[in-house]
């Protein structure tokens, strides 16, 4: 696991923020980490152009999942990063699924794709590439053939994917597409579990979901022990941990510097301060 939480860091896949300067998120919340799984590629300037060849290429859906091997499975024979979070996650499920019950592997739109087909062919299982409109094509196992199909009675699936929070994405769109061609998605496997809800979720719904990493105490303490983090750091890792929302709404109370500044900063920074006052997010305003 240090391999990982070291790559995490070192990609900035994981990302902290420096001593009381909080991230802004999109809800107009703020927090201490960044998650973006995908940077495991190698860097984030790799998986960036990697994203962006995804979306010139996504459009014809019988080329596409080729294409994404093709790039993957090169970036896997460079990358000692990316090569590392791939075999750890061969080994991971062949260490806790019986390999012979899978019948295909999907996933999903576009982040998933970083993995799951790379996956998919070292597994030398069928892929099946779903769409966010639902669609579904398959490839076979060494991805020379790719096919529409609209029916796939009775398989057993296993779902790849970089990040699962609060399993929304499974719960729109990964599960109905394998579940309108007649078959099931039995296990999911996530490089890194937010420990938001989504793995229970899963489960709850019979399937048997892993993760390799899940943003946790035990991560913050091995990057603690790594020198990645200081202690200033991993004690507000672990208050945002236990209670996010209460460990940021003391912030600002301890910093109204915090927001004030965030009203005079950039555009995006102003949408999303403006978003937390006007919302109250934190119930600051007196009653």
């Amino acid at each position: 696991m240090s391999n990982l939480v070291s790559y995490l860091f070192k990609t900035n896949a994981f990302k902290v923020c420096p001593d009381n300067k909080p991230f802004w998120y999109t809800s107009g919340k703020i927090g201490p980490y960044f998650i973006n799984t995908h940077f495991l590629y190698g860097s984030e300037e790799s998986a960036v152009n990697f994203l962006n060849f995804i979306d010139i290429e996504k459009d014809n859906k019988i080329e596409l999942p080729k294409k994404v091997l093709d790039k993957t499975l090169a970036q896997y024979n460079s990358n000692s990063i990316y090569k590392e979070v791939i075999d750890e996650m061969i080994s991971f499920i062949k260490s806790h699924i019986n390999i012979d019950e899978i019948d295909y592997v999907s996933g999903g739109e576009r982040r998933d794709w970083f993995f799951s087909n790379v996956v998919s062919y070292l597994l030398e299982k069928p892929h099946i590439t779903i769409f966010k409109d639902l669609s579904t094509v398959i490839s076979t196992p060494d991805f020379e053939e790719t096919k529409v199909i609209s029916e796939l009675k009775g398989k057993k699936v296993l779902h790849v994917a970089d990040l699962v929070t609060a399993a929304s994405s499974y719960v729109r769109a990964w599960i109905p597409a394998i579940q309108n061609l007649g078959s099931e998605i039995v296990w999911s496997t996530v490089v890194v579990d937010r420990m938001q809800g989504g793995n229970d979720r899963l489960k709850s719904l019979g399937i048997d979901a892993y993760s390799l990493v899940q943003i946790a105490p035990d991560m913050f303490k091995t990057a603690l022990d790594l020198g990645i983090i200081s202690e200033d750091q991993n004690i507000m890792l672990n208050k945002f941990f236990k209670d996010p929302d209460t460990t940021m709404k003391d912030f600002l109370i301890e910093h109204p510097e915090f927001l004030e500044n965030a009203l005079k900063s950039d555009e995006k920074t102003v949408v999303r301060a403006r978003l937390c006052i006007e919302g109250d997010l934190y119930g600051l305003k007196e009653k």
